[in-house]
């Protein structure tokens, strides 16, 4: 996996561009890396759904849940799918929506520093082991691309948005992702 800093775009993911960004406050640095879980409908797989949502392209009637959601303004960086495929939707250097309301470290408004990656997923389903296995190469090469991201500025958002959200959930196991960062680590 290499990030073309300059383009702040991933060589290895689909790029699929949203509309969903502005620019990081001026002299914001990357700081931060936000671990998100998005299914849609909840608890289905698969399908252009989540994509949809993030290029505001997501049918009212596609489905009873999206009549809610249709019309919201998010995005994320990136999105790992069950089977492993990544999709850029954001460059790593601009500001995607994807926090909300949040706080990290007495920091508001975490959009501003961090990235956003989402897995396919929900709080209770076990995240499939290749989703793993690319997040931890994912936060590697952030973490040689943007050296202000250290060892423990890796988070949920359901602890930058405690109350609010819950994601990734209790089925996200820190302790392997970890596990598989310091493996992949330790080969450099």
């Amino acid at each position: 996996m290499k990030i073309n800093n300059k383009s702040g775009l991933l060589a290895d993911a689909i790029q699929t561009p949203s509309s969903n960004f502005d620019e990081r406050p001026d002299g914001t640095g990357i700081s931060l890396i936000v671990v998100h879980n998005i299914s849609l409908p909840p608890g289905e797989f698969g399908g252009p759904y989540i994509s949809q949502l993030f290029t505001n392209q997501l049918d009212r009637h596609g489905h009873p849940y999206f009549a809610d959601i249709y019309q919201m303004r998010v995005s994320s960086h990136l999105l790992v799918r069950r089977n492993g495929d990544i999709i850029q939707y954001v460059p790593f250097h601009k500001r995607a929506w994807h926090a909300g309301i949040s706080t990290y470290e007495d920091r508001d408004n975490c959009n501003d520093f961090s990235i956003g990656i989402e897995l396919e997923g929900t709080d209770e389903t076990p995240y499939e082991p290749i989703q793993y296995e690319k997040l931890a190469k994912l936060i590697v090469e952030l973490r040689q691309n943007y050296p202000d991201i250290d060892k423990n500025a890796i988070t949920g958002h359901s602890d930058i948005a405690p109350g609010r959200k819950t994601d990734p959930g209790p089925a996200f196991n820190w302790g392997h992702l970890q596990k598989l960062i310091t493996q992949l680590r330790t080969k450099v």
